[in-house]
């Protein structure tokens, strides 16, 4: 090995051929070291000086040629004490989620990684705003479970071996919660989510099954774009970072693992800086907001006074602001906890149950948790199929909870940041005792693509911009063309016009009053019915059903009924029979 003059950008470890670029910010005054290890040694084996005057301002770097990146990893020395590259691109030493590194401080330290990996021609996918269904997954939380039946249980692969079924439920985008080197065991519980201060640049060791973190997120990702599904990340990021390293982290992460957007917090990242990055342009940025879900939540339970609100939430256009809609998050009750829960129930968090959020806009349906009451486990099934229709009957992109679509539950804990076991694991038990609500979920997500008026680019503005006679979108109550505006209201309609997103209209009916209402239908359009394609049931049918009052509809107590337009069929004139048919007809009859 043989030390030369570097180069001071980029940060990091850079492998270049047969040699090594290194690079770090390094306050002034403190004597810095590059330490190299073989792979698998304890100790160093060889020490370079990173002398300050060689330097340019704080920032120190020196090449070393001659050196099988393959067999070594490196950390540094600054004042005697070993510290990790924070632009360090994997980490080696931290293998075992959950376990703590203490006695060596040489135990964690960074890989020599090489750019080269086999992309087989993959790309982003830049699927439009409008046509992305997302699901929320933790990585490790999502197949660790034993009944998720996947080989490699909590690991970038076991994302892979549930591929077929996120397809087959009609995911295009997963949002996955930190997939970075953070620390699990920086504090005296278990970080289960990831936030915090983190290694951002180096994907998680101990997500990987093998024994390349950075080769497996690479799989993974051209495994999904293989399923025409993006991938999201999570990047919170920690309250202090320097908003230029936060910019790089998500160039590198865009770049070098093709990934197809970020959630950051806009509190500790300047959004608009994200914005205005050049790389950045055309890859989705989001950010979260739970307007869309406290608004949906309260309507969902029968809260007074929301008609107005949710009539701006149905419309929410997610590519304007970067936010997607969602009823549930990792933060907050699971859906099935949402309608089984009053109170959050945190008590195995040891916080004296004082953390997590305190208002959920939750509703027990009449008996707090488990409950034996076919009258409630009923309701709760009813609000949860409603639940699902609110949001994916919305403009906005919706994005799921995973094990939401089967009744996951975190008994009542709404905070399991802290919950490494089988309470913040996805339970995939009941999906395989009862598949009812997949089946809905699947059929729901099914109809929102089969019908673009429900999922329509550009704003919608209550507008006929075709001069069809009909507005773009248009809102009614109990009567045509008008909406309740009492307080007391809890019933909506929503027509969706069909001219120039694929002919058909929707017309939804949403009563979450506790009891049934009739309302009066506005018309489909011209040569045009209304038929039935969803109500309180449990599934929705095959092919959609004729009504027999084309003016009226009754709408059960807390359901939400779906019409769809269907072309008046044409009545075929009979013409008056002939004396000459007549005979015609008689003779072929003696043949």
């Amino acid at each position: 090995m043989k030390k030369t003059k570097g180069r001071p950008q980029p940060f990091g470890a850079v492998v270049e051929g047969t040699g090594v670029n290194f690079a770090l910010q390094v306050p002034s005054g403190k004597k810095c070291e590059l330490l190299l290890y073989r792979e698998g040694e304890k100790e160093s084996e060889r020490s370079f000086e990173m002398p300050e005057d060689e330097g340019i301002g704080e920032v120190r770097f020196v090449r070393i040629d001659g050196i099988d990146a393959e067999k070594y990893e490196y950390n540094y020395l600054i004042d005697g004490k070993v510290y990790v590259d924070p632009y360090v691109r994997e980490i080696s030493g931290k293998k075992i989620f959950g376990k703590r590194y203490q006695d060596n401080p040489h135990q964690v330290r960074g890989k020599l990684v090489s750019a080269e990996y086999d992309w087989e021609g993959d790309r982003r996918l830049h699927l439009p705003w409008n046509e992305v269904i997302a699901y929320s997954l933790h990585v490790r939380g999502f197949t660790r479970h034993t009944s998720s039946k996947v080989r490699h249980k909590g690991t970038y692969q076991g994302v892979i071996e549930k591929l077929p079924y996120l397809k087959d439920l009609g995911i295009n985008q997963i949002q996955c919660m930190p997939i970075y080197e953070f620390d699990e065991c920086a504090k005296t519980k278990i970080n289960y989510w990831g936030y915090g201060p983190a290694y951002y640049f180096a994907p998680k060791e101990a997500y990987a099954a093998g024994g390349s973190a950075v080769r497996e997120l690479k799989d993974m990702i051209k495994a999904c774009h293989r399923e025409g599904i993006e991938v999201v990340l999570e990047m919170p990021f920690a309250e202090g970072i320097p908003a230029q390293t936060a910019l790089e982290c998500l160039r590198s992460y865009m770049l070098e693992y093709h990934v197809d957007g970020f959630v950051v917090n806009p509190y500790f990242v300047p959004w608009d800086m994200l914005k205005n990055d050049p790389f950045l342009k055309d890859i989705k940025l989001m950010q979260k907001d739970d307007t869309f879900q406290n608004v949906m939540r309260r309507f969902l339970k029968g809260d007074e006074n929301m008609v107005n609100d949710v009539i701006q939430a149905l419309k929410h256009n997610s590519a304007a602001d970067g936010k997607c809609n969602y009823i549930t998050t990792h933060t907050g009750f699971t859906m099935w906890d949402l309608v089984s829960y009053d109170s959050k129930h945190n008590e195995a968090n040891g916080e004296g149950n004082t953390d997590g959020p305190d208002y959920n806009y939750s509703w027990n349906c009449g008996a707090e948790g488990p409950s034996r009451k076919k009258t409630v486990t009923e309701l709760r099934k009813s609000q949860v199929r409603n639940a699902f229709l609110l949001l994916l009957s919305a403009q906005g992109t919706p994005c799921l909870l995973s094990g939401d679509e089967f009744y996951n539950s975190q008994k009542g804990n709404n905070n399991v940041y802290c919950q490494d076991n089988e309470t913040g694991w996805v339970d995939w038990t009941r999906l395989k005792t009862d598949d009812s609500l997949f089946c809905y979920v699947r059929a729901v997500i099914a109809f929102r693509k089969a019908h673009p008026c429900l999922h329509r680019a550009e704003e919608l503005k209550g507008l006929d911009r075709t001069a069809c006679g009909v507005p773009d979108v248009s809102y009614h109550g109990e009567n045509a063309w008008q909406v309740k505006s009492e307080v007391s209201s809890r019933q909506l309609g929503v027509l969706y016009s069909g001219a120039e997103a694929g002919g058909i209209e929707c017309y939804i009916a949403y009563n979450m009053h506790w009891l049934p209402h009739e309302y009066a239908l506005p018309s489909p359009g011209k040569d045009k019915r209304w038929c039935l394609l969803s109500d309180a049931a449990d599934r929705l049918p095959d092919h959609p059903v004729e009504l027999p009052d084309q003016k009226r509809i009754k709408v059960a107590e807390r359901s939400i009924t779906v019409l769809v337009s269907v072309k008046e069929k044409k009545k075929t004139k009979r013409r008056p029979k002939t004396k000459k048919s007549m005979e015609k007809g008689r003779e072929q009859e003696k043949s």
